[in-house]
């Protein structure tokens, strides 16, 4: 019998041994169709990615250094063991689908470098993607800290990239950036440069072939730092970039640093056509489950709004009730109430506005800034933010006066510190069951899924920019047709959409039908609207019903067409309705066919396109068929609405 138990033992780590040699390892998504390749060269990890067996990711790296031990080289397998099926089911209030199913195949490295430290990498391969992380299972009591991490994404010399550079930190207005507010560059050829010296932010889009690729990451739980790709990426492949020395919260960290066991943010990378990118849910799929917490004061919706139209100048009693007027009107939900409230209106009469709103069913949300050394921008209110002490009393007060959400600005960066100021201003605004906005802000990488009342946040350059200069209002229609394929194919987005009036100083170059557009192309939880009450007034009635009826969360999305920076055409279903959202990026009529035979039931159908006269709209009845012939003007857009 002991024989016998012997040989079972010897059996078991030959068959270990053999699994742990056995390499490169192949790891496939449910449907087969992403194949990914892990091993080592010369004791070096590396990965690749093909799709449908066309390569996407060609030999790319893998490891990290710490202080006190190279993951980089010297590495062998320990175990590689059984695949395991990942399968996980959630809902989110804030996304382009209500009830989301995540399967993926989940397989596990361990490895061992020189010294014999531990490290493990995860990869988990979906139908639509892949992810992968770090994983440290030994157990300290001190802290250890990351220098590098040297993940890359090497694309082939033929792709295309859709890139957004980073910012320098504590550049632009008042040392407020980094806020991801530059714009994307189009279909640039892989390895061109970084114009700015901090990099490319996330989502990072490229072209290869027929297929596409979207690289981002997930929300660091407190213990990393928020990454982005380095500026330089010599033959197309891309390298993992920390952020600049100044990007921490006043006396914090900047880069990753740890007690074991460490788990490091998901490298998220998603594949396929332009529908799997735009139907895709990769960056919430693999962020940390919602809190335990009473989530149900989590509302989204639309909201009024004065400051970007009307600016500074707005911030004042009489404004903001007419604004509450104008949100009961079209039945909005909220009312964003922007920078200097305490200095021009006070809290005693923001109490008396957050009572009149109430009688008009209609929320009050309120500007802050997050102030601290990383920005000198002047608006109040200042310094309420930066303490858990401070958040407390400004949040429990905020709560007995009514308010429903703060709007929290000009943050400093990507360190681990600021990152980790992020999460401490979402745990105490759920205490108080405060809805949150953050606005010069970094990229949400999924924490509207850990943090439920994180309704929208900016990180885009929105709005706002398209009534400050002229250059930025020439180049709208393009940047508006690139955003749903990048920055909010994952996380939602506070543009502050939709203008039909006059910009003040600027020429408008988008229709009336491409603004309408946007409030259904792009998702945020509340969507905050740009139009004033009195522009407002003269839109035509089937107009204001359409926004008056715009849902407050979607079920469903389809991909119907488009390509990035020329054209988007989304359709986003609610109920019983959906509707198809597009916008011509380029300032030349189209004349589309579109496919409507996913439709087939919702045969009651009705177009708002541009009217014959420069920013106006027209209406007109849709055949109950399977295709639809629909104009679009340059720089113009519609909207269609399709129910049963």
């Amino acid at each position: 019998m002991k024989k016998l138990q012997l040989l079972s033992i010897t059996v078991l780590l030959l068959s270990m041994l053999k699994t742990a040699s056995a390499q490169p390892f192949q790891v496939r998504s449910p449907n087969q169709q992403i194949l990914v390749r892990v091993g080592l060269d010369d004791k070096r990890l590396y990965y690749e990615v093909s799709y449908k067996g066309s390569p996407i990711i060609l030999k790319s790296k893998l490891g990290l250094i710490r202080e006190d031990a190279d993951f980089s080289k010297g590495l062998v397998f320990e175990n590689v063991p059984k695949e395991l099926m990942v399968i996980d089911r959630y809902n989110l209030a804030t996304a382009k689908k209500r009830n989301i199913t995540y399967k993926a195949t989940r397989q596990f490295f361990h490895l061992k470098n020189q010294e014999g430290k531990l490290m493990d990498v995860i990869f988990q391969v979906s139908d639509d993607g892949v992810a992968f992380r770090y994983y440290f299972p030994e157990r300290s009591t001190d802290v250890k800290k990351i220098t590098e991490e040297l993940t890359t994404y090497k694309f082939s010399t033929n792709s295309k990239g859709f890139l957004q550079p980073m910012s320098d930190a504590k550049t632009g207005w008042s040392q407020t950036n980094p806020s991801y507010e530059e714009y994307y560059e189009q279909g640039i050829p892989v390895g061109k440069p970084s114009p700015i010296k901090a990099g490319w932010v996330y989502p990072a889009l490229f072209q290869s072939g027929s297929n596409w690729a979207l690289i981002s990451e997930t929300f660091p739980e407190g213990n990393y730092c928020g990454t982005r790709l380095k500026a330089e990426s010599p033959d197309g492949e891309y390298v993992i970039g920390f952020p600049q020395p100044a990007e921490a919260f006043t006396g914090g960290n900047l880069g990753p640093e740890s007690r074991l066991p460490w788990y490091t943010p998901w490298r998220i990378i998603t594949i396929g056509s332009l529908k799997t990118i735009t139907e895709s849910t990769m960056g919430t799929n693999v962020a940390p489950p919602a809190v335990k917490a009473d989530v149900s004061f989590v509302k989204p919706g639309q909201a009024s709004w004065s400051w970007v139209i009307l600016k500074d100048d707005s911030t004042k009693y009489s404004v903001q009730k007419r604004f509450i007027d104008y949100a009961a009107q079209m039945h909005w939900a909220y009312c964003l109430i922007d920078a200097d409230w305490d200095r021009k209106i006070g809290y005693e009469k923001i109490k008396e506005l957050a009572d009149y709103a109430k009688i008009k069913n209609v929320g009050i949300i309120l500007w802050y800034n997050s102030a601290g050394a990383w920005n000198t921008a002047p608006y109040t209110p200042r310094n309420k933010m930066l303490t858990h002490e401070s958040r407390v009393q400004e949040f429990a007060r905020l709560q007995k006066m009514g308010i429903k959400g703060v709007k929290v600005d000009f943050f400093g960066g990507d360190g681990q510190s600021m990152m980790q100021y992020y999460i401490d201003i979402l745990k105490d605004a759920l205490t108080h069951k405060l809805q949150v906005n953050f606005h010069g802000a970094t990229l949400p990488r999924g924490l509207q899924r850990t943090y439920p009342n994180l309704v929208t946040a900016e990180a885009i350059k929105g709005m706002e920019f398209a009534t400050f200069e002229q250059r930025n209002q020439d180049i709208q229609a393009q940047h508006c047709a690139t955003i749903p394929f990048t920055r909010n194919v994952f996380d939602p987005m506070d543009f502050t959409p939709m203008v039909f009036g006059e910009i003040p100083r600027i020429k408008r170059k988008t229709t009336n039908a491409f603004q309408l557009a946007l409030p259904v192309l792009f998702l945020s939880g509340i969507q905050h609207m740009a139009e004033t009450d009195q522009s407002m007034q003269k839109a035509p009635e089937y107009v204001k019903n359409f926004l008056r009826n715009l849902p407050a969360h979607w079920d469903e999305v389809k991909f119907i067409d488009g390509y990035p920076g020329k054209l988007a055409i989304i359709a986003r279903k609610s109920g019983n309705r959906w509707i198809i959202a597009g916008i011509n990026g380029e300032n030349t009529e189209k004349s589309l066919k579109l496919n409507l035979s996913a439709f087939k039931y919702f045969t009651k159908r009705a177009l708002i396109n541009d009217g014959s006269e420069e920013f106006s709209f027209s209406t007109t009845p849709v055949n109950s068929g399977a295709t639809q012939t629909v104009k679009i003007k340059g720089n113009g857009g519609f909207v269609m609405t399709l129910e049963k």
